[in-house]
């Protein structure tokens, strides 16, 4: 394979050791990261060849690459990279936490729950970590839904959930970090409709069945009342979010992390907003929708 897999400092997801990356990957060694990414959801790579060209060449291991839709997010010097950074100020929302100022902290989520067709997969690169804070953690859905007792399987199967574009963390209605918000809010963003996404449902590749609820962006399980939804999905999160089907990343300088946003989700546990952080990112296209628009009788 050009590489091992070494267990992380958790359960899950998986250290890729040993991949030369400072050349052309051969098409043999691509297919195995590819399965390993597939089977573990989330892999870490450490050490020597963790440039920008490093990254594309992990990133195109698994997928095309889809650059952000937003231009003022790619980066100058090539499009296909994201820069995620406040070197030049905060480029997301600030919220005070115990006294504290935070940036960029993001509840456990999807990315793209809001949408019928969410990108595959991301390779995260850290450019300049923080002193304090910074870490990102992700989740097993697979896990999470295997650990599910029949009952409760039984009772999501065939249900779907709402999901909504939130602009901030003080509209999400589960799991939201509280603090209070900081800095001024940015109303410019495109419309997104509602869409609605399985409870439950196989990934496209390997089959495997998951557990599908971004807290992030969740509203409400469609044609239940609120009572009752409110309560599966508090269960469902509370279940969820466990230490055993989770991996917290306390990044070094030039750790690459690739995982598959199908069956995994992340967390952003932010930093001082005083403390610079820059982040290249790259994003793989989906192709597989999840989710369908809702009708506008039922997106109320």
């Amino acid at each position: 394979m050009g590489f091992e897999l070494r267990p992380l400092d958790g359960p899950i997801g998986r250290e890729l050791v040993g991949l030369d990356l400072d050349r052309d990957v051969t098409a043999a060694t691509a297919a195995a990261v590819r399965r390993a990414w597939l089977d573990h959801g989330m892999l870490l790579v450490r050490g020597p060849g963790t440039s920008p060209e490093a990254q594309l060449r992990l990133s195109r291991c698994v997928g095309t690459l889809e650059p952000h839709v937003i231009p003022k997010f790619r980066h100058p010097d090539n499009p296909e990279l994201i820069l995620l950074t406040n070197k030049d100020g905060p480029s997301g929302p600030v919220y005070e936490h115990d006294g504290v100022a935070i940036h960029g902290r993001i509840p456990w989520h999807s990315d793209g729950a809001f949408v019928t067709t969410p990108n595959a997969g991301a390779v995260l690169r850290m450019v300049q970590r923080t002193r304090d804070g910074g870490q990102t953690g992700w989740l097993d859905l697979a896990a999470a839904y295997d650990a599910l007792d029949d009952a409760t399987k039984a009772e999501i199967e065939g249900l779907e959930a709402v999901y909504l574009f939130r602009a901030g963390l003080e509209e999400m209605r589960f799991n939201a970090p509280g603090g209070r918000r900081i800095s001024p809010r940015n109303d410019s963003y495109p419309h997104f409709p509602p869409v609605a996404v399985p409870l439950a449902w196989a990934h496209p590749e390997t089959g495997r069945r998951l557990l599908s609820l971004s807290t992030l962006n969740i509203d409400r399980i469609l044609g239940m009342d609120r009572p009752r939804s409110d309560a599966l999905i508090q269960r469902l999160i509370d279940h969820m979010v466990q230490p055993a089907f989770h991996y917290i990343h306390d990044w070094q300088d030039g750790d690459m992390v690739l995982w598959d946003n199908r069956s995994m989700l992340h967390a952003a546990l932010g930093h001082p907003v005083d403390q610079i952080r820059i982040v290249h990112r790259t994003t793989i296209k989906g192709t597989q929708p999840t989710g369908r628009l809702l009708e506008a009788e039922n997106a109320a």
